[in-house]
């Protein structure tokens, strides 16, 4: 039994309203995953983009998938076989920069919600016309910044968009201002010598700056 698209879609919502940023994560020692994530989600980000970039990824994921109120998901999906793999590692979602009929195809076989990425009206039409109403914006400073999604939603008003590629404390504010913006995807709540560092604390501390980013900020 296949998930429809559009109740993917109602569920990565539900994900991505739970905290104005959703930390992007490059795990390179499984060994972190654990307490990076229990930092994160401590400081008020409970919503986890682990991409696949790394050959620690998935056992991080599988380490991450079971803490207490935090939601894993797996970034970079691109072939079916990583939306698998993703799956069997306990992910609850799946986040991909782009789409192709074959991911989402596997997505919705393996009923992986997937928060699918679209740089352009063309790419976010066609998801739309495939039940896909909530997208990730990528890149969302090369392709435009806050102006070029501002202008996607005049026409689109029914598409919502979490940011994704250069998002930053400084221009974090300007996308969520945004009516057609639910949440912003960002790196630097755990940055590599914090996680290197093992400096939990700081991470947190990080984690909480961002947790009370808001619309308008």
């Amino acid at each position: 039994m296949t998930i429809p698209p559009i109740e993917a879609s109602q569920r990565i919502r539900e994900i991505c309203t739970l905290a104005p940023i959703v930390p992007v994560l490059v795990i390179e020692d499984v060994a972190t995953a654990r307490p990076l994530a229990e930092a994160l989600v401590a400081g008020g980000l409970p919503s986890l983009e682990v991409t696949l970039r790394t050959p620690a990824a998935l056992e991080a994921i599988r380490a991450m998938s079971d803490i207490t109120g935090g939601h894993v998901g797996a970034g970079t999906l691109i072939t079916p076989e990583d939306v698998r793999a993703a799956k069997a590692a306990g992910a609850s979602f799946g986040v991909s920069p782009g789409a192709t009929d074959e991911l989402l195809a596997a997505c919705e076989a393996e009923n992986l919600p997937l928060l699918p990425g679209a740089a352009t009206a063309s790419e976010a039409m066609r998801l739309l016309a495939r039940g896909y109403d909530m997208l990730k914006f990528f890149p969302a400073e090369a392709s435009g910044g806050a102006p070029a999604l501002k202008a996607i939603g005049a026409p689109l008003p029914q598409i919502s968009f979490c940011p994704t590629g250069g998002v930053s404390p400084s221009n974090a504010g300007s996308y969520l201002a945004l009516a057609n913006v639910l949440c912003a995807g960002g790196s630097w709540v755990a940055p590599k010598d914090l996680i290197i560092a093992g400096d939990w604390a700081g991470i947190e501390a990080l984690a909480r700056d961002a947790a009370q980013l808001r619309k308008g900020a």
